[in-house]
């Protein structure tokens, strides 16, 4: 598909897809969008900042609002007809931005259930009619486990960035969720990797072998990102920084550390040098985290100190620069972090500040680079 006009999406979706300027669509979203919105259950893997969120996005707004103007609305409390997964609060809170910048015309309501915020609150949240519900595993559990939440009407169930949610106590609860749903929805899963884990997911949650989806560019850096290593020389890491921020280009740099130990030494040095800046960790208030990233995203601030949390995800606009201050041991990380710039076939540059130590890792990295000619 050439174009998002091929689709045949409703009017009103194509009419706000133009307005913001979306008119040719991602190889992961020209070949999974036919198969969504024909109902099929599909896998998709691709680069991040290739647009997974519109894939799914797209094709349930489509869907639900079909029924909907076909005499079929949903009027039931605490029974949505599509159920969004996803690993963490924050980018729970992204999708449901995502879907809400489409639902102006269709007045199709989406609804969150997400940790880190009060329980009480979730519930409140589903205690209404509502077509959609966006949540993370272990909350939507705790509303399962009380009469405020059924699945038995849901249509499309989707897990997100589903490579996240790898941990062991996770296969029980997405096949909880699996079989509470009805025998007949439609299962999307999507992800920037494909471990073998992941794979044994898919084999235990698809009742029938989905149609997988692998784009060309996944496990590779996309095309606009350009690569710059920086020898760290003596250990004058700091020193190096502050070369690298006086550089080119402007605009937004996150900033990634391993450990929050790292982030603590690295914020303790930019505050005595007098560089503004504001950090992004686990081991920190969640409020705190989210008016460190709003006013990251609203450029009050340009330059965010994070760990990995911030990875995989999260969608800021505009970021032009990712330093990375040091590397990640495991080159998946490293494809998240790098995919927070260079978005939506956007420019971006990602600085790694290089020591003897990494030459294996960097000698991996160069692999990356995408296919020229």
């Amino acid at each position: 598909m050439s174009s998002f006009a091929s689709f045949g999406l409703l009017p009103s979706l194509e009419t706000t897809l133009a307005a913001r300027g979306l008119t040719v669509p991602t190889p992961i979203q020209a070949q999974a969008l036919p198969l969504l919105m024909a109902g099929r259950s599909v896998v998709g893997v691709a680069e991040t900042g290739s647009g997974k969120t519109l894939t799914y996005v797209l094709p349930v707004l489509h869907q639900l609002k079909q029924a909907e103007d076909a005499g079929s609305a949903v009027d039931a409390p605490g029974r949505p007809r599509a159920l969004v997964l996803v690993p963490t609060r924050e980018l729970g809170d992204q999708v449901c931005r995502v879907f809400k910048q489409y639902t102006h015309d269709t007045r199709l309501r989406v609804r969150s259930a997400l940790g880190g915020s009060a329980r009480e609150q979730a519930v409140r949240n589903v205690s209404a009619p509502f077509e959609i519900l966006v949540a993370t595993p272990g909350r939507l559990i705790q509303l399962l486990d009380t009469t405020t939440l059924q699945l038995d009407d849901v249509r499309t169930l989707v897990f997100d960035e589903a490579d996240q949610m790898l941990d062991a106590g996770f296969l029980p609860d997405a096949t909880r969720i699996v079989q509470a749903c009805p025998d007949h929805h439609q299962l999307a899963l999507f992800s920037a990797t494909l471990p073998g884990a992941l794979r044994e997911l898919v084999g235990a949650l698809f009742r029938s072998p989905p149609q997988v989806l692998q784009t060309e560019g996944s496990h590779r850096v996309v095309p606009t990102l350009t690569t710059r290593n920086r020898k760290v020389i003596d250990g004058k890491r700091f020193d190096l920084l502050k070369t690298v921020l006086a550089e080119e280009p402007g605009g937004r740099t996150l900033l990634f550390v391993n450990t929050h130990e790292q982030a603590d030494k690295l914020v303790r040095d930019l505050t005595e040098a007098g560089i503004a800046h504001l950090v992004y960790r686990g081991e920190m208030e969640r409020q705190q985290r989210k008016v460190n990233l709003e006013a990251f995203r609203d450029g009050s601030v340009t330059l965010l100190i994070a760990t990995d949390l911030a990875s995989r995800g999260l969608d800021v606009e505009s970021v032009s620069r990712v330093v990375n201050y040091h590397l990640p041991h495991q080159v998946e990380n490293y494809l998240h972090r790098v995919g927070r710039t260079a978005r939506a076939g956007r420019d971006g540059l990602v600085v790694n500040f290089v020591t003897e130590r990494d030459a294996k890792l960097v000698e991996r990295l160069d692999k990356l680079q995408p296919r020229r000619g």
